[in-house]
């Protein structure tokens, strides 16, 4: 039988907690919500802003929790309630112990202003042929996803990959000391989250705090063509740190030689630290082709097979709200959906235009762009926006929707003909482009998780699917 996750007893010691339960009834998983709990998994009742999860413990005792870590002062008698004074910290404690006793895994983090979620996804399909992989689940890369994903990590796992993400100073170096990693990735570093920033040397120096946990002797993966790369190179020598360089430029150490870009993914040639290797990716993108090597400089410095985590990449798709596609097809045509509507920087807009601008016309004759408010850029906000002009004039995009408080000072910069619609908000917009698309368009749409673009997205296919197209 194989050997439990964890049992009640060593969460009890690994948080010093109190329980009446049996120390060996086993714990198959770690979990703060019981809409996804499952039987046999330990429930954390962590307080929130906005809710309490002490209101939700009865719920995953009845759903089959083998334990329920709560307050010393909850009130209920269940043998399988853990008491400590800090549920939060418990987590977090949990996390940790699940880090030290992981001694064989090799832990990859991964962090920059774009891609993470994307290269963290290809390095759970690239490191796979491998060894058995851990990942964090969603965009699990704060407070509380880092520790859960830590707490979830079998101790025999091969390869631990973590997302970790920050919008202020300070937040990446618990992180990093939680995760521990050998290897530290930085995708980008851009102008993310500049509301919460003098400079965009600041936000580089905030994401070089993921080598503050870095294990001596690790490795930074770093992007060679990215205009902070010696301020990050640095960074991470100050903590004892291997550098190696991924990109396009003539000394990279894990070089793009050529890509040949589709709609549908790419076809690269790569140098990969003196091996030639050809390989093509499963979803679109030459940001995606850049954060590739990246994916492959890590597996390399993990000692996986380089070959066959090439090869693996043309499993690497898209996900929902990250630029993934859906087609709708009906008597009188087909249109694509792109739900890139999840988050929104200009950076990823710059790329998601790009990669819109890669779909041939005699596929789908009309490009439409429909664009949210990019948040948390600060005083410079109006100008970002009104630089997105130049790459939908790039792209060959036909016509924009746009909603938000920011999106005037791009929407009233483009030619009258461009201009599909605008609204202040996301609802008021979703009216005007149900009623502009017809068959033969391809639709992305994209901005900020605060410009609330997902009902969009979501009425628009409910759209389709209801016969729009017929």
């Amino acid at each position: 039988m194989a050997e439990p996750l964890w049992t009640v007893g060593a969460i009890a010691e690994a948080i010093g907690g109190e329980t009446a339960e049996d120390s060996s009834t086993a714990v198959t998983g770690v979990s703060i919500d019981t809409r996804s709990l499952r039987p046999g998994e330990c429930f954390v009742a962590i307080k929130g802003v906005s809710m309490d999860g002490h209101e939700f413990v009865p719920a995953a005792l009845d759903a089959g929790a083998a334990c329920a870590i709560v307050e010393p002062g909850y009130t209920g008698d269940d043998p399988r309630l853990i008491r400590v004074g800090d549920p939060f910290g418990a987590l977090q404690d949990l996390g940790r112990a699940a880090r030290n006793r992981a001694t064989e895994t090799k832990v990859i983090a991964v962090t920059g202003s774009a891609g993470k979620t994307g290269t963290k996804e290809a390095l759970r399909l690239a490191l796979a042929p491998s060894g058995s992989v851990h990942a964090s689940a969603k965009s699990y890369n704060n407070h509380w996803g880092v520790p859960l994903t830590l707490a979830n990590m079998a101790k025999d796992t091969a390869f631990g990959v973590f997302e970790a993400g920050m919008n202020h100073a300070g937040e990446l170096t618990p992180l990093s000391q939680m995760i521990r990693p050998q290897i530290a990735i930085i995708t980008i570093i851009a102008p993310v989250h500049i509301g919460h920033f003098a400079s965009v040397e600041e936000i580089a120096d905030a994401k070089a705090e993921i080598f503050q946990g870095l294990k001596p002797g690790g490795t930074a993966i770093l992007n060679k063509d990215n205009t902070f790369f010696d301020r990050l190179a640095k960074a991470a020598k100050a903590k004892g740190a291997r550098i190696v360089s991924f990109g396009e430029a003539k000394d990279a150490d894990f070089r793009l030689l050529e890509a040949s870009l589709t709609p549908e993914g790419s076809a690269v040639k790569a140098d990969l630290g003196g091996t030639v290797i050809s390989y093509r990716l499963g979803a679109p993108g030459r940001h995606l082709v850049q954060n590739s090597l990246a994916v492959l400089a890590a597996v390399h410095a993990a000692g996986g097979d380089l070959k066959e985590a090439a090869a693996a990449l043309l499993q690497w798709r898209a996900q929902a709200g990250r630029g993934e596609w859906q087609v709708f097809e009906g008597p009188k045509g087909k249109v694509a959906v792109v739900d890139e509507a999840y988050n929104a920087n200009p950076a990823s807009m710059r790329a998601a235009m790009e990669t819109l601008g890669l779909v041939p016309r005699e596929a789908y004759g009309r490009r439409i762009a429909v664009l949210g408010d990019m948040l948390e850029l600060g005083e410079n906000a109006t100008a970002f926006h009104q630089e997105l002009a130049q790459f939908i004039d790039a792209a060959g995009i036909d016509s924009v929707f746009a909603c938000g408080e920011l999106m005037p000072a791009l929407y009233d910069a483009l030619p009258e003909g461009k201009k599909g619609g605008y609204a202040s908000a996301s609802d008021e917009l979703t009216p005007m482009v149900l009623a502009a698309i017809r068959p033969g368009d391809i639709v992305m749409v994209k901005g900020s998780f605060g410009a609330k673009l997902a009902p969009l997205v979501s009425e628009l296919k409910r759209h389709l699917e209801d016969g729009a197209l017929n």
